[in-house]
């Protein structure tokens, strides 16, 4: 035998895909199937089950409690013929208008300038987004207060010497619901901007680099370049704005309480006022699920736009 004998290179054998490893892989997929169950079934119980029996319910003369003696839709022609439905609705869409397009586009400058590294950067997003933290209710008692024409804003104003200064949009009937929209706006108007920030934020930046050499104005950037890009931002914004928009009911009882009389009455607090202290079961039914149609209505097109969008870039 030769003393010194080359040692051979050790060769492992190739590793094959064995049904154990399809079987791993397969328990894995069924596992994260099975970890959906729960919330499945919950989505599906507290969503679609309940939104089926308000419908059910729209179409009964339930008053106090569920009664099942079917009316058809006689509760939609009450519901219509009712002028503080009407009211509440044309509320919403001035409210809805003004609140979304308010957030979107305070939210969007403020998200620039922060982008453009202002000082201080740590500082001015805790100052926008502490409003945040507070619930409607609490926004709706800061803002009530501001804005009481013997307490707020017009009494410290008189104070400093102008005595004819009028600040009394909150006793106001034709100028009430837009102090709503004030309300909204200010504490929702942070959450904007941090969406809106963290789409800049992942922008690439050879972008700039290359609009810099061609001399490009950075407004013209904003405008014709990096807002087209964030389109699944503003999609987003849009969509969390429409759905606080539908569901305002808190900031209107801490606020104005649907007042003077019914003029920043909006339909949230329409169904609940004729459920639960009217006893108009049917008719606060038939209320929710036009509040659903409405939602619906208005977002259906723009999602189906997106996707559309979205596949036609694929």
């Amino acid at each position: 035998m030769n003393a010194q004998q080359t040692p051979s290179a050790v060769t492992l054998p190739r590793a094959e895909s064995s049904p154990g490893g399809k079987r791993s892989r397969l328990s894995s997929s069924t596992a994260a199937k099975l970890a959906l169950i729960p919330a499945t079934i919950i989505t599906v119980v507290c969503f679609y089950v309940f939104v089926g029996w308000t419908i059910v319910i729209s179409m009964t003369k339930s008053r106090l409690l569920p009664v099942y003696n079917f009316v058809g839709f006689d509760q939609y022609r009450r519901l219509f013929a009712n002028d503080r439905w009407w009211t509440a609705m044309e509320n919403l869409a001035i409210h809805g208008t003004l609140f979304i397009v308010g957030c979107t586009v305070i939210g969007y400058v403020l998200a620039i300038l922060l982008d453009r590294g202002t000082r201080c950067e740590s500082l001015f997003r805790t100052v926008f987004m502490l409003p945040l933290s507070m619930s409607f209710i609490v926004t709706g008692a800061i803002w009530q207060w501001l804005l009481n024409p013997t307490l707020g804003i017009q009494d410290a104003v008189r104070d400093l010497g102008w005595t004819d200064f009028v600040f009394n949009w909150i006793v106001r009937p034709d100028r009430a619901i837009y102090t709503l929209a004030f309300a909204g706006v200010w504490q929702q108007v942070g959450l904007c901007m941090a969406l809106f920030l963290a789409g800049l934020r992942g922008i690439d930046p050879n972008i700039w680099k290359a609009t810099r050499v061609d001399g490009i104005p950075t407004w013209r950037v904003y405008a014709n370049i990096i807002t087209p890009m964030l389109r699944p931002v503003f999609f987003s914004v849009f969509v969390l704005l429409s759905a606080l928009v539908l569901k305002s009911f808190d900031l209107v009882v801490a606020l104005t309480g649907g007042g003077p009389g019914f003029a920043s009455d909006l339909p949230a607090r329409f169904v609940v006022d004729h459920i639960l202290n009217r006893q108009e079961l049917g008719l606060g039914a038939a209320g929710a699920f036009m509040m659903l149609c409405t939602i619906a209505a208005v977002v259906s097109p723009y999602i189906y736009y997106e996707l559309r969008t979205s596949r036609k870039e694929a």
